[in-house]
């Protein structure tokens, strides 16, 4: 099975630059999204076999998740059951006969850490959805995690230490959530791969100069690593500030 996540920043704006074209090279059994910024009835995506699923932010232009399966779902759920976390519709999740798939749009610590205390939450609430699906069958869980975790999975990890996505307090938090049973699927296959990015700013020529970062996921839980037959981030897909990032399992 093939499954592709990619944080669109804006989907309206990422259908014209070659979404389309994209998402259908791709063919993947699964496709999630993150950061779709639409309200319901925005957009109307003819995606001819496929089971479309949205989560939308109260907030307009805001935030926003779905996902695109060739296969229906045993059952649907949205947020992580909390309700002040569940206002701008960060998280899906699937479930299927041998798996849970959740697709994740962390929030941002944003500047000076100023909704650092909001993300710990989400984190901790997040991190305890997992377990509590993964104690009843094994998840894939994707999507833009807002850290890079090690200071290999940014291209200058010395002079954004502290800042949100590299601060200790994120690290630390991503760290706890691969400790409860969860594998990053691309360090599984590649843990010593540099300059492996799924972000860059919009700034200073980030992506031509590949100064990047890898906060995009694929994690799976730990009994799944021997299912994992590939792993890649598509850098040189544009249509946004992130590229896709993929996973193939064999179930």
């Amino acid at each position: 099975m093939k499954f592709i996540s990619w944080n669109v920043n804006g989907l309206r704006a990422c259908v014209g630059k070659g979404f389309a074209d994209y998402f259908h090279e791709a063919d993947a059994d699964f496709f999630c999204l993150q950061e779709t910024k639409l309200q319901a009835g925005q957009i109307d995506l003819d995606l001819p076999g496929y089971h479309q699923f949205w989560s939308y932010a109260e907030k307009k232009g805001y935030s926003g998740t779905a996902v695109f399966a060739r296969e229906a779902p045993l059952s649907v759920s949205y947020g992580v059951g909390v309700p002040e976390l569940d206002t701008e519709g960060r998280l899906i999740t699937l479930e299927y006969p041998d798996f849970y798939l959740v697709t994740c749009y962390t929030p941002n610590a944003q500047q000076e850490l100023a909704r650092l205390d909001h993300r710990l939450k989400w984190d901790a609430a997040f991190r305890h959805h997992l377990c509590a699906l993964d104690r009843v069958k094994p998840v894939v869980a994707c999507g833009d995690l807002n850290v890079a975790h090690q200071e290999i999975d940014l291209k200058n990890p010395g002079s954004n230490r502290g800042n949100a996505g590299f601060s200790d307090e994120e690290r630390a938090s991503f760290g706890a959530l691969l400790e409860s049973g969860f594998t990053d699927s691309f360090r599984h296959l590649y843990p010593d791969r540099t300059g492996a990015y799924s972000w860059w700013s919009y700034r200073f020529n980030a992506r031509k100069n590949n100064a990047g970062w890898r906060i995009d996921y694929f994690l799976v839980s730990d009994r799944l690593c021997g299912s994992i037959t590939a792993a890649a981030i598509h850098s040189h897909i544009t249509g946004s500030d992130h590229c896709p990032v993929e996973v193939d399992l064999e179930f």
